[in-house]
């Protein structure tokens, strides 16, 4: 505890709300809608994120006290878009079981060490290449709203400039701050009224059907490793962190599976919005960075016990506010993964294909961009590396 305490910074907790606040406000209403389209009345959406905000909080939380590394924890937006596509196949009851088959199957594959085993054999350049891809799109965002909301966004990247010139350890602390005092006088927003209440778990019993499991749990399983753990675990690693793969996966599906049946459908480590807890931004040594990592999990759990509160709350926030504070925070980790991407001049051209079909957005199978881009990357550094040979 004493370490704990010496090692707190107000910008390294910053960076964990800032995290937390990424990961769940532009798919919380995702969550929402997919509760409703397998049927769940209020109490049980309320229940969900009750499940989600203890698994991903508690997960985060002890992990990045355990291993001193930031370890953000969040649920995957690409399995709530599967989710929503197949919802009206399935009961609630069916899903939930479909949920906690996929937890099983995690925690199995991270306890084994297969995943660890599997990424020895990519180059860091191309998983940088991918992570800078998919992050490149929140930095183009930040200046496409200066079309809409040019007050406003200009206004912010002027205090993260002079911040980060200033006092760049408080830049993004501060931009958030005076981002939310910019928000009731350049957007016309309102901070709503609170009214704290304690959520309520609800049981679901779950069912094991085959057609849940094929079309539901399996699908949901390789979406969450292609598009979470993979960038995620890439993500630690840029930052010259050596993740303990197994001990990560192993205990985040296990989190996962307990808490299935009261609508957790992941618990996952997070990709895009971990780099802001990774990031020097967070704090400039990398050994206390990991207080962002709880951090967010403290947020999470906060979260978990007032659900109904805290999501409408947050929620509440202009999307503008969002998109800008993204894409500034994200704006130093962009930069750093292209750094590594182009570092090495032999892997160069199989890292610019891993970003730009990264970066492209396509999906096949339900699998996004980011796993198909490292693919592609992987078989064109295959044919140089197999022709220099």
């Amino acid at each position: 505890m004493q370490k704990l305490l010496q090692d707190f910074s107000i910008p390294a907790a910053f960076a964990g709300f800032i995290t937390f606040l990424v990961g769940i406000s532009v798919s919380a209403v995702l969550v929402i809608q997919s509760a409703q389209l397998l049927g769940a009345n209020t109490a049980e959406i309320t229940s969900w994120f009750w499940a989600l905000g203890l698994g991903i909080g508690l997960s985060g939380l002890i992990l990045s006290w355990k291993f001193k590394y930031p370890v953000a924890t969040s649920w995957s937006t690409a399995g709530l878009a599967l989710i929503l596509a197949t919802a009206n196949g399935y009961s609630m009851n069916a899903a939930l079981g479909a949920f906690l088959v996929c937890g099983l199957l995690t925690a199995v594959l991270g306890f084994l060490g297969i995943f660890e085993k599997i990424l020895r054999y990519i180059p860091q350049s191309l998983t940088s290449a991918m992570l800078a891809g998919v992050l490149l799109k929140f930095g183009i965002e930040l200046f496409v709203s200066l079309q809409n909301e040019w007050t406003f966004v200009l206004g912010l990247l002027v205090v993260y400039v002079l911040s980060k010139r200033l006092v760049p350890r408080y830049s993004i602390v501060i931009t958030v701050i005076i981002g939310i005092m910019l928000c009731p006088l350049l957007l016309g927003f309102q901070l709503p009224a609170l009214n704290l209440e304690l959520a309520q778990p609800v049981w679901v019993t779950p069912e094991f059907s085959i057609s849940a499991i094929l079309g539901l749990a399996l699908p949901l399983f390789v979406i969450n490793m292609a598009s979470q753990y993979l960038p995620g675990l890439a993500m630690i690693k840029s930052y010259g962190y050596q993740p303990n793969v197994n001990q990560l996966i192993g205990w985040t599906g296990t989190a996962q599976t307990l808490l299935a049946p009261f609508g957790c459908f992941s618990v996952n480590i997070a990709a895009i919005s971990a780099a802001i807890s990774l990031d020097d931004q967070a704090h400039p040594d990398e050994k206390k960075r990991y207080i962002a990592g709880m951090t967010c999990g403290f947020f999470y759990i906060v979260m978990g016990l007032f659900a109904a509160t805290l999501v409408s709350f947050l929620t509440a926030f202009p999307l503008v506010f969002i998109t800008a504070l993204a894409g500034i925070a994200l704006l130093g980790t962009i930069g750093h993964n292209i750094v590594i991407a182009f570092q090495e001049a032999s892997e160069r051209e199989a890292a610019l294909l891993t970003f730009l079909f990264s970066a492209s957005g396509v999906q096949f199978f339900g699998i996004g961009s980011a796993f198909w881009g490292l693919v592609f990357g992987l078989v064109v550094h295959a044919i140089f590396k197999y022709k220099r040979n």
